[in-house]
């Protein structure tokens, strides 16, 4: 297996597990702690879903208002700028300039504390308005309200417990960001039913409630994080008062964060496109589609668990001048997030029942559902490894380019699934061409990285 090293490589690279060695074991280590907390994740907002079920059709129907912002904000925050913070911090590592690395994971901090707090502060007052412009009315809009000025009260507490585990996955410490994030979520899924529902002597606080359990969830995780790394047992520490704030290093790590911020926000849109455009063909068959993507949520942890595995080994390499090795770290987590991803899908395409028959045995949904795995199941793969390069793109500072590919797949689906509506094309035809949109999102990407040139910087 190739390794990216040499036989008479110096001492400091052979010490550094990152920099030496096997690179699957490599990336396996550190992306399994990390698929169990993203799969956590999931669990906690399908459990914060159920809860809000329980309490009536206005409060699902406020929920689906807020959930993409509250989905755009975890994508922000854990994705595009973390992925910033942990390719900066291990391309510093990379180079032996731990300093900056730690003046770095300072910047970290302040970043999420400033996104958060602008969070709250337009998303408290005006969330009448935004979310009665998502299209809530009436009850829905109350219950919407409800839970958001709860939720984005914490929204500091999101981004910092994101952007300090970000810290610590750019050291190539996944343990401990990992573990902090499951209990964190198990945390979240305990007190928003019990809040929420009213469980045994507590009141029942309704969809304020269910948004505590994600509030005073986030809050122990960011204070239990910042308190790990400023003990100083992480091998990079936070040293807030040493280091004044520097537009240098806000920049380093919103130079590529940033930029990567568009993709989550293609990603969204795309969602919005597609949720409007079966929505017209009736309350059965949206149910189906919903089934569809519900799986997709769930498995879209997995390809973001391998994808920001592969930051530290990318952006280590990257810093330290191994190019090659960083390279072969990118295809063999795309080959590792292909293979899972499409083994998955090619099930789900032959025996969609698997899945669909956990949520409805109505026929004329259960037949939607399965239409649906036939054409979008065997293209999982593709996403697999679109995602996976996108994160190493971003290791290696080149993630611009891999914006391309979700531009592309966003263009299909709008131009391609308004085309269909307006002609009364059947339905398969939209499944087809969404699966159609996320194997030109994969191929893309695959072409992007592979053409690109990484030792220009």
């Amino acid at each position: 297996m190739a390794t990216g090293t040499s036989a008479d490589a110096p001492a400091a690279v052979r010490d550094n597990p990152l920099l030496s060695g096997p690179l699957l074991p490599a990336l396996m280590r550190l992306a399994l702690p990390n698929m169990g907390a993203m799969v956590a994740g999931s669990v906690a907002a399908i459990a914060e879903t159920a809860y809000v079920g329980r309490l009536g059709v206005p409060a699902l129907a406020g929920m689906a208002v807020v959930f993409p912002l509250v989905m755009l904000q975890a994508m922000l925050s854990a994705g595009a700028i973390g992925s910033g913070v942990s390719a900066a911090i291990a391309r510093s590592l990379g180079a032996g300039d731990t300093p900056r690395a730690e003046a770095l994971a300072v910047h970290a901090l302040w970043i999420g504390v400033i996104a958060g707090g602008v969070t709250s502060l337009v998303l408290l007052p005006l969330a009448p308005l935004v979310f009665g412009a998502l299209g809530a009315k009436g009850a829905a809009l109350d219950q919407a309200v409800a839970y958001a000025r709860v939720a984005f009260i914490g929204s500091i507490g999101v981004w910092t417990v994101n952007l300090l585990a970000a810290v610590l996955r750019g050291a190539g410490n996944m343990a401990v960001p990992s573990t902090v994030l499951l209990l964190t979520a198990l945390l979240q899924i305990v007190i928003g039913g019990t809040l929420g529902l009213g469980l045994g002597p507590v009141p029942r606080l309704g969809m304020a409630g269910v948004a505590a359990g994600q509030l005073v969830a986030y809050a122990i995780g960011s204070v239990v994080l910042l308190v790990y790394l400023r003990a100083g047992r992480a091998g990079i520490a936070v040293p807030v008062g040493a280091v004044p704030p520097t537009a240098a290093y806000f920049a380093a790590i919103l130079r590529t964060g940033a930029t990567a911020a568009v993709s989550p926000i293609m990603s969204i849109a795309t969602i919005v496109i597609l949720n409007r455009l079966v929505a017209g063909f009736g309350p059965t068959v949206l149910a189906g589609f919903g089934i569809g993507t519900r799986l997709e949520f769930l498995l879209t942890p997995l390809s973001f668990a391998i994808g920001v595995a592969s930051v530290p080994l990318v952006g280590t390499a990257i810093g330290a001048g191994m190019v090659p090795r960083a390279r072969a770290a990118t295809w063999t987590a795309a080959r590792l997030a292909a293979a899972v991803m499409a083994a998955i899908g090619l099930m789900m395409a032959l025996v969609p029942g698997l899945w669909v028959g956990i949520f409805t045995s109505d026929a004329p949904t259960v037949a939607a559902a399965s239409q649906y795995f036939h054409f979008v199941g065997p293209t999982y793969g593709f996403f697999g490894a679109g995602m996976s390069l996108f994160f190493s793109a971003l290791a290696a500072g080149k993630v611009a380019p891999m914006l391309l590919a979700g531009a592309l797949r966003l263009g299909i689906v709008a131009v391609g699934g308004t085309a269909l509506v307006a002609m009364a094309a059947p339905v398969w035809m939209v499944f087809a061409l969404i699966g159609a949109g996320i194997i030109v999102y994969g191929a893309m990407s695959i072409l992007v990285v592979w053409r690109a040139d990484w030792t220009r910087r």
